[in-house]
Order: structure tokens, then C-alpha cells, then sequence
């Protein structure tokens, strides 16, 4: 057997920032050299970041990259990490990018692994299958690799073969996997763009047991973290023996470095099937490591977190990283003491610090005294700056001058707050968040320009039955969301008596109606058949449907459900088909 001491790190690149990611595996190759390894793995598309969509019909782009990886592999040698083998994700391209290119072209565009070794660029893997679906549009960007690269790793105790792969390639029974079975490896890698949704932890860990089986070898899997635009990526890397073993996994939605010794069978192996659906390239990798591994390096198994831990921590990454990698410092809310507007609140406070975070009261003269209480008290508990703003002059001075009356008015004292909240934003520099969840969204429940006004939105994803499940959950870290904002009847507070359930069913009843229509697309019969009220499955798709020009104009917000609004979901706003009327 040959012992091989593996790194997999788990970081959070940047999209576009090629200088930043080169300083982070160069960080991080020093911590595995630190540790003993001969080998270390980085995400897909390290360093460029992961998606980088239209960039990459940017020729510029694709030869910065280009330029970037070679740069690296010099400059891991010249930090004296050369005899140590990385594996690292970049944009590459061997033909003119394309738009709207056939995915058979030979040439174009790459989603790219690199092996660095010994100042030079020794090897690489193009992606082979590519994942063209919900937010993945990989066939419109990249032309897939038809051979698995495969190094033969020399070690004191023999050479070991390890298979290159790139994220989608474990997702599909067949292609690269299979190859590597016939090949008779020991290791397959696999380097991964993976985003996050609810419970995908759950779904991981069987898929690469499946995939070891299938290549009757380890699989390491390792996948990045951090937030880019509405994607989240939470880590959760793992490494699996042929056996299907749980030998390691990473931590989610943090940074860690996984050091794992592993014992390979000796490659034996000098010629390979001719029938095979992919190329074998086979490149032997000679070491010389100066500082042999010792000791036992053992990853250990990370502990799991529970739903709405999870996402509570993908909602706070995702927003830190928004704010921090666009270069802003701090935001501020319209906290109304609801419970959007506080769990919002303390996303916020929880990604920035209280003190990064401004939350600005706005009462009308309907707004109840104990909505006020509620938010100076959730402002209290944070520790954010707090200030009171009331708009009744305000919008008596547009009435005076507008014949306005029932909803326009209500709509009015919205568009008042979000003048406020953007004026404060242009006059101190902090990011506007909005606060409407998913069940809004999904029936228009926002008005344009007003309560949904804003540079990011963390609810946009969570449904409001999830909201609250979300504020229970923060309290027992620690009580920050006064209780009333929990407990009250949800109510916009436009009109006298105004509640939630005047215009929307009980959000127990419109979120599984919601569920069935958007993440599962059930037709009307269907919702019918699975036991909704056919009056109301009626009038909540009539409102899912005339919403999607306010949905167009939303602000972008994390994704934690398999179907989320924007990338996902992508409905034409002109559109007369309507489920009541077939």
C-alpha cells in the first residue's frame, strides 16, 4: 500500500479577484506543507471564483487566468511548496470563446483543474460533464473535456494513482468515475463549485459513497465556502474510502484545512482498456518531499448543524460576504418590530457587528406603540445604532398636493420610508437591505419602491413560516428578537387594524400551497388533488403569476431552497397561460 498525506482546503475565493485567490492557496499551501502533506486540493475555479458567468467571454479574463496559474505554480516554488503537488481550479480556454456555442465544439472555453509541481503547470483536466440547470448554465460557458487525467504519485512506499474531477462529474453515474475504475486508481479528487440548499449536507454523503463504489477507489471531495451574489457555498468537504467509509469532513460554512493520511493500493497498472468513453492521460509525478509527513494526520469528522442553524448560518454568510466583497462596511434596515424586519436585524448584527448596522424606526400615525417598543427593544439587544424617523408630515405634505385614497395612501408611507432609507444610505454609505421573505414575494406582497426598496435582501428565500422558526432558533443562542415581534399577528401597519391575514391565507396554509407551485411545479389539479381548498389554490396562483414583474425588480438575496426566485425560477412576466383557466 502507498501512504499519501492529503490536504483538502476549504476557503472562500473571490469572483475576478486573481490576486487575492493566488495569496489564499499560497496561504493555505503553507499551512498543508506545515502539516506534512504531498498533496492539496482547492475548489473549482479557485482562482478566478465560482461563477463567473459572462467573464468568461472576456478574453482578457481567460488570459489573466491563464497567465495567473502559471504565475502561481512559480511563485509556490520560489515559497519552497514545489515538491508539494497542487491541485487548483482556473479558468482556461484552448479556442475562442463563443456565445451561444454548440456544446460538441472542440475548443473554447474551460473549466479548468491545474497540477503545480515544481514551478510548472505539469497537467491539467477539463471539466467533463457540465451541468446545465437550476442555477448552473455551464453548456452556455464551457466546452467539456473528453479525457480523465490521471497522476501517478511516486511514494517511499510505492506509486499510487490519483484521478482528477470536477464537481458535475460526480453528480452523473458513467463518464469520469467509471474511467477511473477501469484505470484502477486509488484516489479520485474531485474539486467542487457546490451551493448550498437547505439539507444538501444530506444528500452529499450518499452521493460520494456512490461515486467511490463506482470508481472502486477514496473519493476526496472538496468544495469552497463563502457567499457570491445569491449563491452561498458552505463547504462541507469530504473524504470517503472505496468502501464507503466516512473517513473526514469539513466543517460548514467556515474555512478549514482537512490533513488526512490515506493508504492507497500500489498502482500496478501500464496499459488501459481501448473501449473506454473518455482518454486515460496518465502523468507520472516524481516527489522528493523534504519534510516527510509524520506522525498521523487524521481530519476528523465535523459535527452537523441543524435546519435552521444552517440556515441561519447561510443567510449570515452569505450577506457578510456580500457587503465585504463589494467593498461596503455596513447597513441599514427600516426595523418596524415585526419579525422580518428583526430577524433581519440580526442577520445583520450577527454578519457585521451591531455596531456596523443602523436601524431606523420610521411610525406613522398608525403605526402601534408597541411595534415601537418592539424595535427600539430588538435595537437595544444588538447593540446597533438606532434612530427614530416619523414620516406622518411627510406623507401629509404629499397628500396635500396628491388626491390620494385606500391603497395608494397605504403604498405611500412605504415609498416615504424607502426615500428615507435611501437618502441615509447616499448620505453615509451603508447598504440598504430590504426585508420582505419568500411568501411575500411570491404573491406581490411588497409595494415597489417602498418596503422593497434595497441593495440585498437575506429573506428573499425564506418562507415566512421559516422566519419564524429562524427568530426561535436565535433566541436560544441568545434573546436578541423581543418575543412580542414573534408572537403578535403579522400586519404592515398602513391602515387602522390592519393584519396580514386581510389580504393573504394563514401563512401555514399559502407557504405548502407556495411549495407545491414554485419548488415542486404542481399544476392547479394537483394542489387541488393533494387537499388545498380549490377557491384559494385559485386566488394565491393568480397572485404567484401577475407578481413576476415585482419579483424581476427585487433585490438579489441568498438562496437556501432548491428552487429559489431569480436564478432559479425564471418565468416570463408577459405570459397568458393561466393553471385556473385549463
Amino acid at each position: 500500500m502507498a501512504k499519501l498525506r492529503l490536504a483538502l482546503a476549504q476557503v472562500n475565493p473571490t469572483v475576478g479577484d486573481l490576486t487575492g485567490n493566488t495569496l489564499l492557496v499560497r496561504e493555505w499551501t503553507a499551512r498543508a506543507a506545515a502539516k506534512g502533506a504531498e498533496l492539496i486540493a482547492f475548489p473549482e475555479m479557485m482562482l478566478t471564483g465560482y461563477p463567473v458567468e459572462d467573464l468568461v467571454f472576456r478574453e482578457s479574463f481567460v488570459a489573466a487566468s491563464q497567465r495567473a496559474v502559471r504565475r502561481l505554480a512559480a511563485e509556490l516554488a520560489t515559497d519552497g511548496f514545489g515538491e508539494l503537488v497542487v491541485l487548483v481550479g482556473y479558468l482556461d480556454a484552448d479556442g475562442p470563446a463563443k456565445l451561444g456555442s454548440d456544446t460538441t465544439a472542440t475548443h473554447g472555453p474551460r473549466n479548468t483543474m491545474a497540477v503545480l509541481h515544481r514551478g510548472q503547470v505539469i497537467a491539467t483536466y477539463f471539466k467533463h460533464h457540465l451541468p446545465n440547470y437550476g442555477v448552473f448554465d455551464e453548456d452556455r460557458y464551457f466546452v467539456p473535456g473528453d479525457a480523465l487525467t490521471v497522476l501517478r504519485l511516486s511514494t517511499p512506499d510505492g506509486p499510487a494513482d490519483v484521478a482528477l474531477t470536477i464537481c458535475e462529474d460526480i453528480w452523473q453515474a458513467g463518464g469520469p468515475f467509471a474511467v477511473a475504475a477501469a484505470a484502477n486508481v486509488g484516489l479520485v479528487v474531485n474539486i467542487n463549485g457546490s451551493p448550498y440548499e437547505l439539507n444538501k449536507d444530506d444528500v452529499r454523503l450518499p452521493l460520494v459513497q456512490r461515486r467511490a463504489a463506482e470508481a472502486k477507489a477514496t473519493v476526496a471531495y472538496v468544495n469552497m465556502v463563502g457567499g457570491q451574489d445569491e449563491l452561498v457555498f458552505d463547504g462541507d468537504s469530504l473524504i470517503v474510502s472505496a468502501f464507503g467509509d466516512l473517513l473526514a469532513r469539513g466543517p460548514q460554512f467556515s474555512e478549514a484545512l482537512l490533513v488526512h493520511d490515506l493508504e492507497l493500493p500500489t498502482a500496478a497498472s501500464t496499459a488501459y482498456p481501448d473501449d473506454l468513453p473518455m482518454t486515460i492521460r496518465r502523468v507520472d509525478v516524481p516527489t522528493a518531499w523534504t519534510v516527510p509527513p509524520t506522525g498521523i494526520a487524521n481530519a476528523g469528522v465535523a459535527e452537523r448543524l441543524a435546519d435552521e442553524a444552517e440556515v441561519w448560518s447561510a443567510l449570515v454568510l452569505g450577506l457578510r460576504d456580500y457587503i465585504h466583497k463589494n467593498g461596503a462596511k455596513s447597513a441599514v434596515i427600516a426595523v418596524s418590530g415585526g419579525i422580518d424586519s428583526a430577524v433581519v436585524t440580526a442577520i445583520a448584527a450577527d454578519a457585521l457587528g451591531g455596531t456596523n448596522v443602523v436601524g431606523i424606526s420610521m411610525p406613522s400615525g398608525h403605526s402601534s406603540q408597541h411595534s415601537r417598543d418592539d424595535a427600539e427593544a430588538l435595537a437595544h439587544n444588538l447593540g446597533i445604532d438606532y434612530r427614530t424617523e416619523p414620516i406622518q408630515h411627510m406623507v401629509d405634505a404629499f397628500l396635500s398636493n396628491l388626491n390620494l385614497s385606500g391603497l395608494a395612501v397605504e403604498n405611500l408611507q412605504a415609498r416615504v420610508r424607502g426615500v428615507i432609507l435611501m437618502a441615509v444610505s447616499n448620505q453615509e454609505g451603508h447598504l440598504v437591505l430590504t426585508t420582505g421573505n419568500k411568501s411575500e414575494l411570491a404573491v406581490g406582497y411588497s409595494t415597489l419602491y417602498g418596503d422593497s426598496v434595497g441593495a440585498f435582501n437575506p429573506l428573499k428565500d425564506v418562507p415566512k413560516t421559516m422566519v419564524w422558526r429562524l427568530a426561535r432558533y436565535r433566541n436560544t443562542v441568545s434573546p436578541v428578537i423581543p418575543e412580542n415581534s414573534i408572537t403578535k399577528p403579522p400586519s404592515a401597519e398602513l391602515r387602522p387594524g390592519q393584519l396580514d391575514t386581510d389580504s393573504l391565507p394563514d401563512y401555514d396554509v399559502l407557504d405548502a400551497i407556495l411549495v407545491g407551485y414554485i419548488d415542486g411545479d404542481m399544476g392547479r389539479d394537483d394542489l387541488v388533488g393533494a387537499g388545498h381548498d380549490a377557491a384559494l389554490v385559485d386566488k394565491v396562483l393568480r397572485m404567484v403569476d401577475t407578481a413576476e414583474y415585482k419579483r424581476r425588480q427585487s433585490a438579489p438575496g441568498t438562496k437556501i431552497s432548491f428552487k429559489s426566485f431569480g436564478r432559479d425560477r425564471r418565468m416570463p412576466i408577459t405570459n397568458r397561460w393561466r393553471e385556473i383557466s385549463h
